[in-house]
Parts: structure tokens; C-alpha cells; sequence
């Protein structure tokens, strides 16, 4: 059975370093990714620009790549995004039976024990967990959050539909969404890191303090 694979995040904007990650999972696993924008994203600060402007953004990064979709599931429920009731949503849509995996960094796997009702999230899915700049993560730290689910398999991610964690290896690009608001802010060059549709984007709209082009098309 195919493989659906959730990329969820803020993408506050989306960078290179997003995409390579998500055409990494795409290409290992053969599965079509979907890009999950949140809406109110409950461990950490509100988004730098709104739930539109990302998920617009999205939609121009991912323009003519294949099998790389937006899906605004999360930004339609009203209150905080809880990726536990996500996946359930998801779940309920699918079956019990469908093989589903959740595409997370590194970081956010360390940090999962302080998700919502974490432990419940593998009965929901896999996991497909993306190393970063920062963020090692060898077996010992997965066995640590996740005894016993590691697998280096994707065929078994297919087999069965949740319960394992699957280390993804991609290029690490060292960019990072803060650190492009941050680049913004201070006047430096940052449209190298982002794709070019999503940095002209940036300019029309005059997100994140980048000055408005006046009479510019929206």
C-alpha cells in the first residue's frame, strides 16, 4: 500500500532547507509529500506573517514539483494546531489500515515528549525524521523517545500503518525560517534562501519589514 506523508510546520517563510527535506522524502520513500502549513502552532511564537501568506508562499515553492502538494487542513480548524488532532482527522479520513507517516526535523523529534499526548501519536503514524544543522540524532537518542520502533526499512513503513521511526538522509542546509526573518530585519541579503517565486513574494507583499514595491501586482 502507498505511503501518505505529512510535512507539517509554520514555513514562516518556507526556505530552501524545507524543500530539500521535503524532495528528500519524496524521493526515498516514494510518496507524495504534503506540505501542512499551521495555523496556530502551540510551541512557539505567533508566525511572522499570516496563515494566508504562508500557505501562498507554499504554493509558489512548490509549483511544478512533482508530488509535493500544500494541504490546508490545519489552517481551516479554528484554535491551536495540535498535530495529535491532526493526525486523527487524518486517520478518521483514511482508515485504520492506510500507512501514514509525519515528516518532522531532528529538533522536533527531540522534543516530541513535549507534543500533546505524544505517545498516542505512534498508534496515528509513523515518523520520518529529518537530521539538521545542530540537531544530531544517532540510534541511541531515537531508542531513547522511541524503543524498539527505529526501522532503516521504508518497506516496512509501508507494511504496517504507524508505530515506526524511519531516519531520513537528506542534504543539510543550515538556513533556517528565524534565520531569514532575522536577515530580513537587519537589511542583509537573504533571497538566496528562499525558492525565487517565494522571495518576489516577500517584496510585492513587504512581509517581515521588507519595504512594499508600490504598484507591484499581487
Amino acid at each position: 500500500m502507498s505511503l501518505l506523508v505529512f510535512y507539517g510546520g509554520t514555513f514562516d517563510p518556507i526556505h530552501d532547507g524545507h524543500l530539500a527535506i521535503a524532495r528528500a522524502a519524496r524521493d526515498a520513500l516514494s510518496a507524495r509529500v504534503r506540505l501542512m502549513p499551521a495555523a496556530d502552532p502551540p510551541h512557539r511564537a505567533p508566525p511572522g506573517a499570516s496563515a494566508e501568506h504562508r500557505a501562498r508562499m507554499l504554493d509558489l515553492a512548490v509549483a511544478g514539483e512533482p508530488d509535493l502538494v500544500v494541504d490546508r487542513r490545519e489552517l481551516r480548524r479554528e484554535g491551536r494546531s495540535y498535530t495529535v488532532e491532526t493526525l486523527r482527522e487524518v486517520r478518521a479520513e483514511v482508515g485504520p489500515d492506510q500507512p501514514l507517516a509525519l515528516l518532522v526535523g531532528a529538533d522536533s523529534f527531540i522534543d516530541l515528549p513535549q507534543w500533546r499526548e505524544w505517545q498516542a501519536l505512534f498508534e496515528l503514524a509513523h515518523f520520518v525524521v529529518a537530521e539538521r544543522p545542530g540537531s544530531p540524532l544517532d540510534g541511541e537518542r531515537v531508542e531513547a523517545i522511541a524503543p524498539g520502533r527505529e526501522t532503516a526499512e521504508v518497506a516496512a513503513l509501508r507494511d504496517s500503518p504507524a508505530g515506526r521511526v524511519y531516519r531520513l538522509k537528506q542534504p543539510l542546509h543550515a538556513e533556517s525560517a528565524s534565520q531569514v526573518r532575522q536577515l530580513i530585519a537587519a537589511g542583509e541579503a537573504w533571497r538566496a534562501f528562499v525558492p525565487p517565486p517565494v522571495a518576489a513574494y516577500i517584496d510585492r507583499h513587504g512581509l517581515y519589514g521588507v519595504p512594499v514595491q508600490r504598484g507591484a501586482a499581487v
